[in-house]
């Protein structure tokens, strides 16, 4: 198969008649643009290390990417490339961590995006997992204390100036639509403005109004999460009054590219229109803006996107794949088409961005934009890395302190535990999480969750205990690769028919749902599907049997009751509390009914429920978790003809 290359310059000249919406007055200008660089990232999540192996779209090779180390050295290079520039963030940068930057507060998370040379960045929902406070704690420094002293996994220093100390981030973070109630004020900066080359340009940058849903209550309990839209319409006005008239935003919400195509992390499929037809989250924001802003760089959804006038369509036609640049962008109140980028997540992307902004009149005049893997196999990175290795110091430092942690028994299992997904969509490690995080929901206070549901892929280990001889120990570290992602419980209510409605979406062709994305679901509920059935009526049967998990083992506390009869939904008002992960409460996966549910309330961390699972119920002396144990009920899912 050959690929078939086409000038990009048309591209660039509709980057700058339709992406930037300039009209005649542009050709007008006599003095030479500034150009400036602008690097993104989003959703770092504290990923020190490589996630893993990534690639540019569906028919490139995937090749290892990201890490702290290959990250900087790949900053480096295309900082190079401009004196002027700027290396900004749209967020998430940490929560949801791995446990070499989790297990420290994410400090290490900060140290190296500080030595990675990360100027701004936009609040995300993650940096609010742990309260207000604790992200203030982040940006200004200092040590975590529990107890009423400096936490013993607090200020370990091995990217601060000194051991024993946590510097915080040298990196801005702004929150113009988190507001202190009590002051009416953003609680971190709005704005940020750098001057570089004699012009000005500025940086709005904000979370989704929808965080509060998706946190611990008690740390943002004194916050109000605004709408976008009127917000960045407010700070653009502010922002001309101060003489600044180029303006980036940077907006921890986004978009996923659909359907899937050979374009990859630099398509703009269905711009970024949902499945079932309807607005991107990220294209609703954008169509509120008032003009004036130039560039939008988003974030939370991990995909990967380049609306922008220089995006490349790909397309396999008769053996021959063809690049053609298409005028994509995503429209404001105007109908402007503006420039909307997201790089992936954990470090595998860049964003690599050319702005020229004229300046007399301080406004963008020219763009262009390309997506860029952090290739950690190049041999320049790894060279740059060798030559410069204090980032890789930071990140070895901090791995071999994680270890002991990482290897202590948090309980026993009598069998290997899958997270294979069987013929009825059930897998055995999905169980074990479900159950953990209905156990927990129960605990909380206000608890009475009934039912839980976990997306199969968030269970991201190959499975719990490849081991030689059972029962086998469980360390903290496999319960971590297990729930990976950090992801905060969320309990909300739903009907018997959004229940339904809920199981349905897992299957193709049910509101909007474009590929099988089976639940996993928790003790007491069982449910039968047809095979068979068209889209949308795949759900025969439904039986609740009202279950308390707080005891081991679990104990039934009432009569089963019928949800579904023969594709029928019973009492369809009935309302239960449904505990699901952040990312599905928020319609992640394609679970659009969970955006319906009534009265969310934030919980801990799904890794946590499954640590203190195991060591309420199934650590030694107490005997091991086996699934083959009646009082927990599996299989749960029964498949029919």
């Amino acid at each position: 198969m050959r690929v078939r290359k086409t000038d990009a310059l048309a591209a660039i000249a509709l980057a700058i008649g339709l992406g930037l919406g300039l009209g005649p007055a542009a050709d007008a200008q006599a003095a030479a643009p500034v150009r400036i660089k602008l690097i993104a990232i989003n959703d770092y999540h504290g990923n020190l290390q490589s996630p893993g192996r990534f690639g540019e779209n569906a028919l490139a090779p995937k090749v290892p990417v990201g890490g702290a180390d290959a990250l900087a050295a790949s900053v480096a290079r295309l900082k190079a490339a401009n004196p002027l520039n700027v290396v900004v963030g749209a967020g998430d940068l940490v929560g949801a961590s791995p446990m070499i930057s989790a297990l420290f507060f994410d400090e290490p998370a900060v140290e190296t995006l500080n030595a990675v040379g990360l100027e701004i960045s936009s609040v995300g929902n993650h940096e609010f997992d742990k309260g207000a406070a604790e992200l203030k704690r982040l940006q200004h420094g200092g040590c975590r204390i529990t107890g009423g002293r400096p936490d013993p996994h607090s200020c370990l220093g091995l990217g601060s100036a000194a051991p024993g100390r946590f510097d915080g981030a040298r990196f801005q973070w702004l929150a113009a639509n988190v507001v202190d109630r009590a002051s009416g004020e953003p609680l971190l900066p709005a704005i940020a403005v750098k001057r570089l080359g004699g012009v000005k340009l500025g940086f709005i940058g904000l979370t989704l109004r929808g965080t509060a849903t998706m946190v611990p209550p008690a740390g943002v309990a004194s916050l109000d999460f605004r709408d976008e839209a009127a917000t960045v319409n407010e700070w653009v006005r502010r922002l001309h009054a101060q003489g600044v008239h180029a303006i980036v935003v940077l907006v921890h919400q986004g978009g996923y590219p659909t359907p899937p195509s050979l374009g990859g992390i630099n398509s703009c499929d269905g711009n970024l229109r949902r499945p079932d037809g309807g607005d991107s989250e990220i294209g609703k924001i954008v169509a509120g803006f008032e003009p004036g802003v130039d560039l939008v760089l988003s974030g939370h959804t991990h995909a990967a996107y380049n609306c922008s006038a220089d995006t490349v369509d790909l397309r396999d036609v008769g053996g021959t794949v063809t690049r053609t640049p298409r005028p994509t962008g995503l429209p404001d109140r105007s109908g402007r088409l503006l420039p909307v980028l997201s790089a992936s997540a954990f470090g595998r992307v860049l964003s690599d961005i050319d702005l020229g902004i004229d300046p007399r009149s301080g406004r963008v005049v020219a763009f262009s934009a390309t997506n860029r893997l952090v290739d950690a196999s190049d041999p320049m990175i790894e060279g740059a890395i060798l030559a410069n290795p204090g980032v890789r110091k930071i990140v070895e430092g901090y791995a071999a302190r994680v270890a002991p942690v990482a290897d202590q028994v948090i309980g026993t299992i009598a069998v290997p535990l899958s997270n294979a997904v069987g013929s009825t969509g059930e897998m055995q490690t999905g169980d074990l999480v479900a159950d953990a995080q209905l156990r927990a929901a129960q605990l909380a206070a206000p608890g009475g969750a009934s039912i839980a549901f976990v997306n199969a892929g968030g269970v991201r280990d190959a499975g719990l205990g490849a081991g030689a001889a059972y029962p086998l120990d469980v360390r903290y570290g496999q319960a971590f690769m297990a729930q990976p992602y950090g992801n905060n419980m969320v309990t909300l209510s739903l009907s018997s028919r959004q229940l339904k409605d809920l199981l349905e979406q897992q299957f193709p062709g049910c509101r909007g749902q474009t590929a099988p994305r089976m639940l996993q679901v928790s003790n007491g509920l069982r449910y039968a599907w047809s095979a068979s059935a068209p889209p949308c009526a795949r759900i025969v049967d439904m039986v609740l049997t009202p279950t308390d998990l707080r005891t081991t083992p679990p104990v039934v506390v009432g009569a089963p009751e019928t949800l579904v009869a023969h594709g029928e939904v019973l009492q369809p008002d009935r309302r239960w509390r449904v505990t699901v992960n952040d990312f599905m409460a928020a319609g992640g996966d394609g679970f659009s009914v969970l955006r319906e549910g009534a009265d969310p309330v934030g919980g801990a961390p799904g890794v946590d429920a499954l640590a203190d699972y195991f060591k309420a119920g199934y650590r030694a002396p107490q005997p091991p978790y086996d699934p083959a144990l009646p009082a927990l009920g599996i299989p749960r899912i029964t498949r029919l003809p």
